[in-house]
């Protein structure tokens, strides 16, 4: 299967790792000059899209000097060990809070072997490798590295996960925004306008934090947002008006679920608020189309909701 690479300019190409599917995990390069720096680089079983497009594009292991992870969710930074054993040039960016997972993965290998089973965990994520400790930088806030000059940016962002970070590039005015701000498919955009939603998967949501987190990035004016899940947005203010609303509709609806089936409960009322603003954006899918195209996210949104309001519980 070939996957598409999108020129989004400034030397930013958006790579369809085909995860799962096409349009759902993006892998981001920063061209500059003769340097090359990957955002995000999906699961170990599709790493090898990864692979042809570098070879596609004439870029060669060498010239990569960051591996940059926005935070250490195996679809985000499942592949990093396998890609940091390729460029023997690159150092690992990570949040201080996500180091030591990707120095020693086991136990990012076993939370997920235990959610899907060893078999499932095989070949939805492949293999998940360590780096070397020395390879690995640590990206407090405010940190910045150059990229042949280039500056980038890291601001602590948590909300979605504590080991988060997002990068801000200055040539782009963007940031990478891993899965800060949301997921927006490509398939949902309606003349051009895309539609977004949070991401609430386990287990360290916390709507406060988000809230915080994305009012920072907004602060900064960016024109641009890249995406994880999926590619490159703009029309940021009203987007971050819809992720605010949206944040608090999901914690209205976890806080009010019938206790004695709070998942279904969740799930149900979520398909349907985003329904009902799917339909207002103009998506000409039907119903069904629709809640089956966003069903993962319902999923793993309603599982990571159920989670907060477990830790809720606990802290009272």
């Amino acid at each position: 299967m070939s996957h598409s690479v999108i020129d989004q300019g400034n030397g930013i190409f958006t790579i369809d790792t085909g995860y799962q599917r096409s349009g759902l995990v993006a892998s981001h390069l920063i061209k500059q000059d003769d340097e090359v720096a990957f955002v995000d680089v999906g699961a170990g079983s599709n790493i090898q899209t990864v692979y042809d497009m570098m070879q596609a594009h004439g870029i060669d292991f060498d010239q990569v000097r960051y591996v940059m992870v926005t935070h250490v969710h195996l679809d985000h930074a499942g592949a990093a060990g396998l890609l940091m054993q390729k460029c023997p040039q690159a150092q690992l960016v990570v949040h201080p809070n996500g180091a030591n997972h990707m120095i020693d993965p086991s136990k990012l290998i076993a939370g997920a072997t235990a959610v899907y089973g060893e078999e499932v965990f095989k070949s939805t994520f492949g293999e998940v490798i360590p780096v070397d400790a020395t390879r690995v930088i640590e990206a407090p806030d405010g940190m910045s590295l150059t990229l042949a000059g280039r500056q980038l940016s890291f601001l602590d962002t948590p909300g979605h996960a504590r080991h988060h970070y997002c990068v801000y590039d200055e040539r782009s005015q963007g940031f990478f925004s891993g899965d800060t701000f949301g997921l927006s498919y490509r398939e949902l955009d309606v003349d051009g306008q895309p539609f977004i939603f949070p991401t609430t998967t386990p287990v360290q949501f916390d709507p406060d934090a988000l809230h915080a987190s994305i009012d920072r990035m907004m602060a900064m004016q960016p024109q641009l947002m890249f995406l994880t899940h999926f590619g490159c947005v703009s029309g940021l203010d009203k987007l971050a008006d819809d992720m605010h609303e949206l944040i608090d509709a999901f914690v209205q609806l976890a806080l009010q679920a019938d206790p004695d089936d709070r998942f279904q409960s969740i799930k149900q009322n979520m398909g349907a608020l985003l329904l009902e603003r799917l339909c207002q954006h103009g998506c000409s899918m039907t119903s069904e189309q629709l809640l089956s195209f966003i069903d993962l996210d319902l999923e793993l949104n309603s599982q990571g909701l159920e989670v907060w309001l477990d830790r809720q519980a606990k802290n009272k």
